[in-house]
């Protein structure tokens, strides 16, 4: 399965996982705008990486 992860560079730690069936890029951006947008204000870089579980 393949998921993007949106991942908090300066608290190290995964914020979320969301699947790609489900989830596009798109959506992917709403949400961090959406749900994250307190670390985005306070300053911290938040990255969308790919993450693949076997």
């Amino acid at each position: 399965m393949e998921f993007r992860e949106v991942y908090c560079s300066n608290c190290k730690k995964v914020l979320g996982r969301y699947n790609t069936k489900f989830y596009n890029e798109d959506k992917i951006g709403e949400l961090v705008n959406t749900s994250h947008s307190t670390h985005i204000r306070n300053g911290h870089q938040v990255n969308i990486r790919k993450f693949e579980k076997n």
